[in-house]
Parts: C-alpha cells; sequence; structure tokens
C-alpha cells in the first residue's frame, strides 16, 4: 500500500475525509482504538507554538502504543543548511509518521514526503490546517447526528482554519459554508474556487462575501477564529479597524440561530473581547471546548489511518 500522508484536505477526497470523520467519531464515542501504532515512531516537529495540536498528537500516539520523539525548531540540521528532500530520507529511516508544523507554505512539507516509507501529517501551515477540519466535522457530526443538510457560518479571516474547514465542507455531500469576512482578508482565490469545484461536484455549497448585514438567517453552527493566526502581524497597520465588525457577539448569534439550536465553534485560543466576546463563548450555544477535546480524537483518527499505510517497519 502507497505510505498516506496527510497535507491537504484536498489530497484526501471523498471517501477518506468521510473515513477520518467516522474514525474520530468511534474514537470520541469510547470504541476501541486498537494500538495499531504499537512498535511504531512518531516524530512531533512544531516550528511553531502549540497547545492544543501538540499535546494531542503526543498522547494520542501514545494511547496508540507509539512510542514519540519531538523536535524544537531549531534541533533539525535544517537550520544549518541541509535540505528538506534529504532531511526527509534521513528521517525515514528512523520514524514511521512525522508530524509537522510551520508558518510556512506546505511546499516544505510536500518535500519531506518525497520519500516513499515515512507519513507526513500537516499539524498546521501558512495555507491549510486539515486536522482541524476533521476535528470541526467530528464536533458537528456529534452534536447533530449528521453532517447533511447542515449550515456552517464562518465568520472572520479567511485564513488556514477557514480554507482547510471549506475544502471538507465540498468534499461532504449537502454541507453549506458561507465566509463572511472583511474585504481584502477572505479566502484565497484558488481555495475559494477550488472549494466551489468540489462543492459542485459532491452537492455541496461554499460561498463567501464581506457584508455581515447580509448574514444567513437559521444556520446550525457559527464559527470564528482568532483574528491574528499564529500571532503572524498583518501588513496593513489599521486592519483591527477593518475587523471589528465582524466580531462574533450575542447579537449576532441571536440574528443567525435557528429555534432548534445551533452551536458555537472556535478552533482557539481566543482572543477574548476581539473575534469573541465572552457571552458567546462561555454561552450555552457554545461547544469550543469539547470540540478542542475532539483535536485529541481526530489526532488519533489520523494517526490510525497513516499507520495502514506503512507497515514496513515493526
Amino acid at each position: 500500500m502507497q505510505v498516506r500522508h496527510l497535507l491537504s484536505i484536498a489530497d484526501l477526497g471523498r471517501d477518506h475525509l468521510s473515513d477520518l470523520v467516522s474514525r474520530g467519531m468511534q474514537i470520541a464515542a469510547g470504541g476501541s482504538a486498537a494500538q495499531n501504532l504499537e512498535g511504531k515512531m512518531v516524530g512531533i516537529y512544531f516550528r511553531g507554538s502549540s497547545t492544543r495540536t501538540r499535546t494531542s498528537f503526543t498522547v494520542g500516539a501514545h494511547k496508540l502504543g507509539a512510542d514519540v520523539i519531538h523536535y524544537a525548531p531549531n534541533d533539525l540540521q535544517l537550520v544549518t543548511g541541509e535540505n528538506v528532500e534529504d532531511t526527509g530520507r534521513v528521517l525515514s529511516g528512523y520514524l514511521d509518521v512525522l508530524v509537522v508544523r510551520t508558518n510556512d507554505s506546505p511546499d516544505e512539507m510536500r518535500a519531506l514526503a518525497a520519500q516513499g516509507k515515512m507519513s507526513i501529517i500537516n499539524a498546521m501551515s501558512s495555507e491549510e490546517h486539515p486536522t482541524q477540519a476533521i476535528t470541526d466535522l467530528i464536533s458537528i457530526r456529534e452534536q447533530f447526528g449528521r453532517l447533511q443538510g447542515l449550515h456552517v457560518l464562518y465568520i472572520g479571516e479567511g485564513n488556514n482554519s477557514a480554507a482547510s474547514l471549506a475544502l471538507a465542507v465540498a468534499l461532504t455531500p449537502g454541507m453549506q459554508l458561507t465566509v463572511v469576512t472583511p474585504e481584502g482578508y477572505g479566502l484565497a482565490e484558488n481555495v475559494l474556487q477550488q472549494s466551489q469545484r468540489f462543492a459542485k461536484q459532491h452537492g455541496a455549497s461554499v460561498e463567501q462575501h464581506h457584508c455581515m448585514n447580509r448574514l444567513p438567517k437559521n444556520v446550525d453552527v457559527v464559527y470564528t477564529t482568532r483574528w491574528q493566526t499564529m500571532g503572524v502581524p498583518k501588513a496593513d497597520v489599521n486592519w483591527r479597524e477593518k475587523f471589528e465588525p465582524y466580531r462574533v457577539t450575542q447579537s449576532v448569534m441571536a440574528q443567525v440561530s435557528k429555534p432548534s439550536g445551533t452551536i458555537f465553534l472556535h478552533d482557539l485560543p481566543a482572543i477574548r473581547g476581539s473575534e469573541v466576546v465572552d457571552e458567546v463563548i462561555d454561552g450555552p450555544q457554545s461547544l469550543a471546548f469539547q470540540q478542542a477535546r475532539h483535536k485529541l480524537t481526530a489526532a488519533m483518527a489520523v494517526l490510525s489511518w497513516c499507520a495502514e499505510s506503512n507497515g514496513n517497519r515493526s
């Protein structure tokens, strides 16, 4: 079997994405998570800060029976000039899976994946956060018992979490996503086009606009993320003025919620008072912290899925 990588939601396709969500649901429900990483080695290489993702992959790998090695940002010889392909070839002689986080483009991860033995998992790049989208679908499906027919409203920046969410919704038949962002801070055009192309193929819908006065009514999920992804500064010194109207408040929730129940999600960390107010994230509609716990179930699902393909070492 060809070694499996998780570099982008777009690479997964509908069936693998559905499989990963189902695996996560089973783990979340307390189902047996076979230790299919027993005897395996998992590397965790994070070049950026992380609370949830790093912890979830570490704990998840241990729960699945793997041994884990952590690399700090300056631990690998990449910082002294070794190229990425050589690093990947060397590490593939020791590791079965390498989980990578970076503020750079996913090109580095694709170069690491060029070897044919070690799975590479994108734990966030500048352009996409695929394991977050899997977490999101698990959280939504757990709450509603389904994904088909659900409408997600995303408010904020069209960042890496939004990109993966758009691709994931587009690959899920019957789902609908409305993305509302400040002008100039929407989804990258290539991501929006790809999502809409996938959505057309799979009977889903992904739309984007920039007007808070045109929010859809009766949505099932309201979702936001912090306005500065990974703390990366924005080029426009006045960017915050553009984002202020996009704060998720009690008024926004009341405007878009349906009588039968609308939930609030946030990928965390939250900058309270910026993208969301306390009354929403701590309120009865919020599942943000339950969503955070599903980072572990999503991590275990992805690790398990990768492990099925790289049985070359015991």
